[in-house]
C-alpha cells in the first residue's frame, strides 16, 4: 500500500495555498451570505421564536458539517479507498451521544407520565431493500443527504442534480407510502429491545458495542491509513 509521508503532504498543502492565493478572494461573498442569513433570522424571529431557533440551529449544523466534511458516504468510502476511519469514528461518537441523550429523555418522559418519545415502527424486508438502494444511490451521487447539501453550499453545481433526485424521491415516497406500508411494513414484527431487557440494559449494551466498534476502527486506521501525520 502506498504511504504518503508528512513532508509530501506539507508540500502539497503549500502548493494548494499558492494556488488559492492566486485566485480571487471569496470573502465578500461569505460576508454577503452571513448578512443575508442574519436578516432572514431576524425576520423569522419576528414571526416565531421557535422557528428562529430552528433556523439558527440549522445554520450552526450546516457550518459544522462543512468544516468537518461530515458525510455518511465518506465514512464507508474512506476506509476502503485510503484506510482512514476518522469520519466513521465521528459517526460512532455521535451515536453514543444520541444514545445517552435519547435514553435520558425517554426515561424522563416515561417516569413523568409524558408521551412516549419517537415512534416504534416495524423493520422487515422492505427496510433492508431500501437501505441497499439508498446505499447504491449514495455511492453514485458521491455523497449522502448532508454531504450533498454541504457541497451545494460550497458551489458544486452537480450536486443540485442529486438534490433534485432527493426531492423527487421524497415526494414519490410520501404519495405512495400507504401502498408500501400495506405491502411490506405493517405485517412485519415490531421489536423494541428496551421492552425485552429494559432501557438501562439496552443503553449499556449499545454503548459497549459502539465502544468496541470505535476501538476496532481506530486499530484499522493506524494499520491501513495512507495519511500519516
Amino acid at each position: 500500500m502506498i504511504q504518503v509521508n508528512s513532508s509530501r503532504i506539507e508540500e502539497m498543502k503549500r502548493k494548494r495555498e499558492l494556488e488559492y492565493k492566486a485566485k480571487k478572494s471569496q470573502k465578500k461573498f461569505a460576508w454577503m451570505t452571513i448578512a443575508i442569513a442574519l436578516v432572514i433570522l431576524l425576520l423569522i424571529l419576528d414571526k416565531s421564536i421557535a422557528s428562529g431557533w430552528t433556523w439558527g440551529i440549522g445554520l450552526f449544523i450546516g457550518y459544522t458539517l462543512q468544516r468537518s466534511k461530515f458525510c455518511f458516504a465518506a465514512s464507508f468510502r474512506d476506509p476502503i479507498l485510503v484506510g482512514s476511519t476518522s469520519v466513521m469514528r465521528a459517526i460512532i461518537v455521535a451515536f453514543m451521544i444520541m444514545t445517552l441523550g435519547f435514553g435520558a429523555v425517554h426515561f424522563i418522559t416515561h417516569t413523568g407520565g409524558g408521551l412516549p418519545v419517537g415512534q416504534i415502527e416495524p423493520a422487515g424486508f422492505g427496510t433492508a431493500v431500501g437501505a441497499v438502494l439508498f446505499g447504491i444511490g449514495m455511492v453514485v451521487a458521491g455523497g449522502c443527504a448532508s454531504g450533498t447539501l454541504m457541497r451545494i453550499g460550497e458551489g458544486f453545481l452537480l450536486q443540485i442534480v442529486v438534490l433534485s433526485g432527493f426531492i423527487i424521491g421524497t415526494l414519490l415516497a410520501a404519495n405512495t407510502f400507504d401502498t408500501w406500508d400495506h405491502l411490506l411494513i405493517e405485517g412485519s414484527k415490531v421489536i423494541y429491545i428496551p421492552d425485552l431487557i429494559g432501557l438501562p440494559a439496552s443503553i449499556g449494551i449499545q454503548l459497549i458495542v459502539l465502544s468496541v466498534l470505535y476501538k476496532l476502527l481506530n486499530w484499522y486506521d493506524k494499520k491501513h491509513s495512507m495519511l500519516i501525520d
